[in-house]
Formats: structure tokens, C-alpha cells, sequence
């Protein structure tokens, strides 16, 4: 995929520290009448009790153990913000749901089907802890479940009166081919209240969209800022780079394209893109 949207997010998911027995009691009189009549009544009450109460606990819907966390995860490895979040749980509730998102952080990346089933889990757990919520709707992006993705966001949307995931929510609207929503998305969110980084993606994803429904020169236009500067390395500076470029290119403004993807090159450390390739390509 030669954009950026959609491949790489902004990464608040860093936060997760990414490296009975039962049954009826035994019927031994074999059903048949017993002699002590005065006896069986107090008896015969306990016993329909216990069959009562052991009934229930078939009846009761079990409860998955959720999938198996890896030995070396601790939840120390959960970050310090994340762990207040869980102090409203009981102990060993929230050392289970932390281990879990430890879990589902480290998997991210490599497995996010695998991250999204312990995201899961601990939903089921602790669904009003927004961190919960964050990581189920951060997995599911990840793993291509646009909806889910959306739904949970949103969640944390309004648990924390964030635009924090703002740049992820629009990317997953483009992803259902919602472009003009993602759009709307960009123009509600205060960019001077966002970190950089995140307004900086927001900008990558509006330039898609707009991509998206044939407006190559607004794409374009919506780029250009004074941290469009090569001289002026910051983290975000390669993907921003390289977006600007690859909407130059579909511009039809090839010349400017190869240009750009040399700085987003040169600017790519951490060879997050293929912006050398892409530019050996146009040369």
C-alpha cells in the first residue's frame, strides 16, 4: 500500500507495555419410600436444596478463561498512567486485566487478531475502564475491524473527552469508504489542542480523504505547513514527508514526488516507509 493512512497510527497503544467441581447430590436410596417418615422431611428439604443450588450452578453461563498470557509478562511492564486506571479494580482483577493488555500490546504488531482476542477478554472484565475500551478499539484497528474499531473509540471519546484516537477514528471511516466522514471528523478536533504528532496524522488522514473523492490539489495543499521543512527533522517527519509526496504523485506532479520521497528517505531512521524504493523508482 503506497500510502500512509491505514498503515500506522499514532501509538498511545505503547501505554500497554509492548515488549469446580459441582453436581446433584447422589441418590443412594434408590427413589424408594423410607421407613423413618419423621426424619425424611428436614432431610429431604436440605437435599432439594442442595440439588436446587447445584442445579443453578449448571444453569449458570461459564465465563471463558480468556487467552493464555505469556510467563515473561508481568504487569509492572504496564505503564504507570495505565495502572491508575485500574486502581477502582480489586487487586487481583486488575493484575489479570493488566497482564492482558501487556499481552495485547506486545501481539499489536506481529499478531492483532491475537492482541484483539485479549483486548477481548478483558472487556468483559472491566468495560468501563477506558483503557479497557482503548484497547479493544486500537486492536481491532489493527486488525482491519474498522466497526469495532469505531464503536470502542468512540467509547473512549466520551469516557475521557479526548480527541486523542481522532486521527485513527478517521482513518478506519475512510477504510468503510466514509472519506467525507473522516473529513468531518478533522474539522470538529481543535488541532492546537493536540499533541503535534497526533495533528500531524490527523493531516495525513484529511489529505487521503480528500484524495479519496478526486480532491488531489486540496490533498496536496492540506500538507504544506511550516513543518513541511526537510532541514527540520521530527519523529512524525518521515511519514509526513512521504504522504506529501505520494499525493504530489498522484497529482501527476511526479518530478516534486521524487524530491520529496529522497527527504522522507533521508528523514526515515527507523526505515518505517519505502520512500528509498520509491523514490529509486521515479528517478
Amino acid at each position: 500500500m503506497s500510502e500512509t493512512g491505514r498503515r500506522g497510527s499514532p501509538r498511545p497503544d505503547d501505554r500497554y507495555g509492548r515488549p469446580q467441581r459441582s453436581g446433584g447430590p447422589r441418590r443412594d436410596d434408590g427413589g424408594g419410600p423410607r421407613r423413618d417418615d419423621r426424619a425424611r422431611p428436614q432431610r429431604n428439604d436440605r437435599g432439594d436444596r442442595d440439588r436446587r443450588r447445584d442445579n443453578d450452578r449448571r444453569d449458570e453461563p461459564r465465563v471463558p478463561a480468556g487467552p493464555a498470557v505469556p510467563e515473561e509478562i508481568e504487569f509492572s511492564q504496564l505503564d504507570p498512567e495505565a495502572r491508575k486506571e485500574l486502581r477502582s479494580l480489586p487487586k487481583e482483577l486488575a493484575e489479570l486485566v493488566g497482564k492482558h493488555l501487556v499481552a495485547a500490546g506486545a501481539l499489536l504488531d506481529t499478531d492483532p487478531a491475537a492482541a484483539l482476542e485479549h483486548a477481548r477478554y478483558v472487556k468483559t472484565k472491566a468495560s468501563r475502564i477506558a483503557i479497557v475500551r482503548e484497547a479493544v478499539g486500537l486492536a481491532a484497528y489493527h486488525a482491519g475491524q474498522w466497526s469495532e474499531a469505531l464503536s470502542e473509540l468512540r467509547a473512549v471519546r466520551r469516557m475521557t473527552r479526548t480527541d486523542m484516537h481522532v486521527a485513527v477514528m478517521a482513518d478506519a471511516e475512510r477504510a468503510l469508504g466514509r472519506p467525507e466522514r473522516a473529513l468531518d471528523l478533522a474539522k470538529e478536533a481543535d488541532m492546537n489542542k493536540l499533541p503535534q504528532e497526533i495533528a500531524v496524522e490527523l493531516r495525513i488522514v484529511a489529505a487521503g480523504a480528500r484524495r479519496d473523492i478526486g480532491q488531489l490539489d486540496a490533498a496536496v495543499v492540506s500538507l504544506q505547513g511550516k513543518d513541511l521543512e526537510p532541514s527540520q527533522r521530527q519523529p512524525w517527519s518521515a511519514r509526513l514527508f512521504y504522504a506529501y509526496a505520494d499525493n504530489l504523485l498522484a497529482a501527476g506532479r511526479t518530478d516534486e514526488a521524487a524530491t520529496w520521497f529522497i527527504h522522507a528517505a533521508e528523514a526515515d531512521t527507523a526505515e518505517e516507509t519505502d520512500a528509498a524504493e520509491r523514490a529509486a523508482e521515479l528517478a
